[in-house]
């Protein structure tokens, strides 16, 4: 959990597209899935999940990317093209952020990571919790609290 109190602040590489986190994330998420590592030209993304309504954009806006999915939105600046955001379906109440963006990213460790199975072998994180594939949503609910008596 960041060691910082909200709001949390960040932005994009060539700052034209702020943010800030009005509420302390509910968990911190390594994802490994085939699309994560492409869209990072990384191993896998970082990020923090918050409620929807704790997300506020500051400065500029954001356009869709990527994928394009039904079920997932995915925000970025149109100048710098810097990954902002993925947004599940409204009705989730959640958005998940980039926590390499925050100014306080150093303390936004992984708690858990997903799609493993998709794993680079040569990859790790400190994540305590480790799912295959994306945990349930059953599974979330005890996650975030286990993440918040961090």
């Amino acid at each position: 959990m960041p060691a910082s109190s909200p709001p949390l602040k960040g932005g994009c590489l060539c700052g034209r597209v702020q943010f800030q986190l009005n509420q302390t994330p509910l968990i911190s998420l390594a994802c490994h899935c085939r699309g994560c590592q492409k869209l990072t030209s990384s191993a896998f993304s970082l990020n923090v999940m918050v409620p929807l309504l704790a997300f506020e954009l500051t400065k500029g806006s954001t356009v869709v990317g990527a994928l394009h999915k039904k079920d997932a939105r995915y925000g970025f600046c149109d100048w710098c093209k810097c990954w902002i955001t993925t947004a599940p379906p409204p009705e989730s109440g959640i958005i998940n952020v980039r926590s390499t963006l925050l100014e306080d990213a150093l303390a936004c460790k992984p708690f858990v990571e997903m799609w493993t199975k998709e794993k680079l072998p040569w990859a790790s994180t400190p994540a305590k919790h480790s799912f295959d594939e994306q945990p349930s949503a059953d599974a979330f609910p005890a996650l975030i609290e286990e993440y918040s008596r961090r």
